[in-house]
């Protein structure tokens, strides 16, 4: 069992490295598990679809983007829960993001043998990569994401099945360094209980951020943190990591392997502490294509 492990995170680690060598970022944003532009947990600052091509929707050229899609698998097999999510992105004007997102998760040994959950987003870019005629702006935007989830844990807990996040975020990639880096850093204000699955409550802030480094053309691999939101009432979530790498397959589809730690995944259960409340640790995979 260790060596199979050790296998699958050296395939991550390797995964990574593949992702960050294409000096474009052709993958970048991916639809994150909730839709949005962005890696995995955080939404980036570029939007999501790539322009239409010559010859391709001349009538509508400019208005909205071409859509892009992604889906994610999530397996905690600590806390035996596997999480299905797919997602949806363009953009309107070169500015405007609309997302939308859709999660399965199997929770069964929480009390809920299933779990859906629903997510529509807006993100509007403030500011773009480069701006003024420098080479060190980076890009900004503010956004947001109105969240539902259908768990019955909500009522057990008194709290609300919907809630909404919002977040302004910088990022810039930095060519002049040996090898090109994606760097991107954020604000999030935000109700959720364990990413939302779980449910809602007040709004707390936090702070999250990335790293990709891209050494070889159609790869990257990097690092991803967010801070647990304290949401009140001695509710709050632990801080999320996880490391990844992405193979750019192609200039329109993408491969992503990571592995993820989200917290003690019994601490609520054994004590019945909602302090830092998370679901373990485990291994994702995730599909993206952008048309």
């Amino acid at each position: 069992m260790k060596q199979s492990i050790r296998l699958v995170k050296q395939w991550v680690f390797g995964g990574v490295l593949l992702l960050a060598g294409s000096a474009a970022w052709a993958g970048v944003p991916l639809n994150n598990l909730q839709g949005t532009g962005g890696i995995a947990f955080n939404p980036l600052a570029y939007t999501a679809g790539r322009p239409w091509g010559e010859g391709e929707q001349n009538g509508l050229k400019g208005f909205f983007s071409k859509p892009q899609v992604g889906g994610w698998y999530v397996s905690l097999p600590d806390a035996g829960i596997n999480w299905l999510a797919v997602g949806t992105a363009f953009t309107l004007f070169d500015r405007l993001e609309l997302s939308a997102g859709y999660g399965a998760v199997d929770a069964h040994r929480y009390g809920d043998k299933s779990i859906s959950t629903y997510n529509v987003g807006a993100k509007f870019r403030l500011l773009d990569e480069n701006a003024f005629g420098t080479s060190w702006v980076p890009a900004l935007a503010i956004g947001g994401v109105y969240k539902y989830t259908d768990s019955k844990t909500v009522d057990a807990l008194g709290l609300d099945h919907d809630g909404f996040d919002g977040y302004l975020v910088a990022t810039k990639l930095i060519k002049e360094t040996p090898i090109p880096i994606l760097l991107s850093v954020g604000g999030l204000v935000s109700d959720e209980v364990v990413n939302g699955v779980v449910g809602h409550n007040d709004a707390g802030a936090a702070v999250f951020a990335n790293i990709d480094f891209i050494p070889v053309e159609q790869v990257a691999f990097g690092f991803e943190y967010k801070q647990g939101v304290d949401v009140g009432n001695g509710i709050t979530n632990h801080d999320y990591f996880d490391a990844h790498v992405a193979w750019f397959v192609t200039d329109a589809l993408t491969l992503v392997g990571a592995y993820v730690y989200t917290g003690d995944k019994d601490k609520f259960y054994r004590d019945g502490s909602t302090r830092d409340l998370g679901v373990g640790s485990g291994f994702v995979f995730s599909v993206h294509y952008q048309f």
